[in-house]
């Protein structure tokens, strides 16, 4: 399959900041300033790596800010002053927003939009002159194999280092990790949610990085947002205790009210007893939709309630803290806390016994590479894991060099030009 990019639109670039270097570091803003005094613009390759191997993720991003952002400004002095008066109109605007001015936000979006324009009148976009060649977003890599290499006049595009290495590092590092609990998964759905454990500015970076990584589901729709698609939820503690702890009413709650589409999970750790909990949502789904609001039937009924749709029960999530022990669990060292192989080998068994055999697992809390790797090697009968905090633990290097100044070898020791043979030109 060809692999494709995506539109850079997709990625809201904020491009007057980048432009006017509000997101780079000042000694990158000073190499800029240094050769366009010094009249001075040589013709560089750079070139991007890692020193691990990794899964890349980022490079459409960060071709889309080559593409709106290598360029100048004619008059830098006249840009950086009405970027100033860019910033405070911004931020006038936002407080007019909340306070819901009408009148003031038409005039200052229409104020804005004017000096957004002067701003492009005075620049000069020089993606034509630089040649970029890159992976594609989702590829693995070796340690120091580039994965980017940008050729050019180095005044053009220098001052950007700050920018393309960030979009580049975190979603790299993301879906690496995500990668390799995939990959330990068997083939067995990972949902990836993490959202809350980071700022949610990041999160539509993160979950398009999880899902070319091979995640299956994401659990906000920013985290979707790439990919033009939704978040996944089910049901949290908090909606179990606005129903006063009661797992069943809160889960014919959310059966009442949410779309059909939506798989019903049920969260059946709040008693810290996932197998009788879930025994007790069974019977009052039976009893709800099958037993007149009287009887909740005979297990071998129990199935008449279990699977995808409205009024029916897809799967249960076990999510017991790492500092309990299950009621079913029998007491041992920590090896027996939280949601650990003896609680699931249990449940689907008795749920089995009871007539519950498509029942889904979901299992989740504390769930990183090392335990998915011990419940497969055990073949504990998960049917997802849904993975959160792990993910980003991890912290993946990018790294840029200038390997060639005008088409001769210029590299820092211990430094050199890599193999560019895996890389397509960019159009």
């Amino acid at each position: 399959m060809t692999s494709q990019r995506l539109d850079p639109t997709v990625f809201k670039v904020p491009i007057d900041k980048i432009r006017e270097g509000y997101y780079s570091d000042k000694y990158f803003l000073r190499v800029t300033e240094i050769l366009r005094k010094e009249h001075y613009n040589p013709s560089v390759t750079y070139q991007f790596f890692v020193r691990e191997p990794a899964v890349v993720v980022g490079l459409d991003e960060a071709i889309a800010i080559l593409k709106y952002c290598t360029g100048y400004y004619t008059d830098p002095e006249k840009a950086a002053d009405l970027y100033e008066k860019l910033r405070a109109v911004e931020r006038q605007l936002h407080r007019v927003v909340v306070e819901g001015n009408e009148d003031e936000i038409l005039k200052l979006t229409a104020s804005r939009t004017k000096i957004r324009q002067e701003l492009n009148k005075l620049w000069v976009n020089c993606w034509d002159q630089i040649k970029v060649r890159a992976l594609y977003d989702g590829d693995k890599v070796e340690p120091w194999e580039p994965f980017l290499v940008i050729e050019g006049p180095q005044q053009y595009f220098a001052y950007l280092e700050t920018v393309l290495l960030g979009v580049i590092a975190r979603p790299t590092a993301t879906a690496t990790a995500t990668y390799k609990v995939v990959k330990a998964a068997r083939g067995k759905p990972v949902l990836f949610f993490p959202a809350r454990f980071d700022h949610f500015w990041v999160q539509a970076t993160d979950g398009y990085a999880a899902m070319k990584a091979g995640a299956f589901g994401v659990s906000t729709d920013a985290n979707a947002n790439y990919w033009g698609s939704r978040g996944l939820g089910t049901i949290p503690h908090a909606l179990i205790g606005a129903y006063h702890g009661s797992t069943s009413a809160a889960a014919l709650a959310f059966d009442r009210q949410i779309d059909p589409s939506i798989s019903r999970i049920i969260l059946v750790d709040w008693d810290n007893d996932c197998i009788g909990t879930t025994l007790e949502v069974i019977k009052a789904f039976y009893k709800e939709y099958h037993g007149g609001g009287v009887d909740p039937g005979n297990p071998d009924r129990w199935h008449k309630v279990v699977g995808d749709g409205k009024n029916k029960i897809w799967g249960v999530r076990f999510d017991t803290s790492g500092y309990l022990r299950d009621k079913s669990v029998m007491p041992r060292d920590e090896s027996s806390l939280g949601v650990c192989p003896e609680l699931v080998h249990t449940a689907r068994k008795i749920f089995d016994q009871n007539g519950l055999e498509e029942l889904k697992i979901v299992v989740s809390g504390g769930f990183d590479l090392n335990k998915i790797e011990l419940f497969e090697k055990l073949a504990v009968p998960v049917d997802a894991y849904a993975v959160g905090s792990s993910l980003f633990k991890n912290k993946i290097d990018v790294t840029a060099d200038v390997v060639e100044v005008e088409g001769t070898p210029c590299a820092k020791v211990g430094r050199k030009k890599g193999d560019f043979g895996r890389l397509s030109v960019v159009e």
